[in-house]
C-alpha cells in the first residue's frame, strides 16, 4: 500500500501542466464558437417549430433561410474543427511558438469567425471563399512552420 502511494506521488511530481498558448486559446475560441453556433441553431429550429414549421424544412437547401445558414456554419465549423485541431496537436506536441505562429493563429481564428458571421447574415458568398482562402493559407504555413 505504502509503495503504490509512493508511486502515485511520484507520477503526480512529474505531471506538469503546461500554460496555455495563443494555439491552444484559439482552439478553445473555435469549440466555443462551435458550441455557440449549435446552440444558435437549435434556437431557431425550435422557432420554426413553434411557429408550425416541419422537421422536413430542416434539410431544404435555401440560402435566404437563417435557419439554413446556421445549418451550414454548424456544419462548416464541425468539417473545419479537425484540421485546426490537428495543426494545434502538431505545434504543441512538436513545442513549437512564437510571433509568426501567434499572428497565423490570430488570422486564422479571426477569418473563422467572419467565415460564420458572413454566412449567417447572408453575405455575399465570394466574402466566404475569400474568407476560407485566407484560412487555408493560416493552415498551410502553421503546418510548414510545425515540420521543419
Amino acid at each position: 500500500m505504502q509503495i503504490e502511494q509512493y508511486a502515485g506521488l511520484a507520477i503526480a511530481q512529474q505531471l506538469s501542466i503546461q500554460p496555455m498558448t495563443v494555439p491552444l486559446w484559439g482552439l478553445v475560441i473555435f469549440i466555443l464558437w462551435t458550441i455557440a453556433s449549435v446552440i444558435l441553431l437549435l434556437a431557431v429550429r425550435l422557432r420554426h417549430l413553434a411557429a408550425g414549421g416541419s422537421p422536413k424544412d430542416f434539410a431544404a437547401i435555401d440560402n435566404n433561410n437563417l435557419m439554413w445558414r446556421y445549418f451550414r456554419v454548424q456544419a462548416n465549423l464541425v468539417e473545419n474543427l479537425p484540421l485546426y485541431l490537428g495543426v494545434v496537436f502538431l505545434l504543441t506536441v512538436r513545442g513549437i511558438s512564437g510571433g509568426v505562429i501567434d499572428l497565423l493563429v490570430g488570422v486564422y481564428i479571426s477569418f473563422r469567425l467572419l467565415h460564420s458571421i458572413i454566412h449567417i447574415i447572408g453575405a455575399d458568398p465570394n466574402l466566404r471563399i475569400l474568407s476560407l482562402a485566407i484560412q487555408f493559407s493560416c493552415l498551410i504555413g502553421l503546418i510548414v512552420l510545425a515540420i521543419l
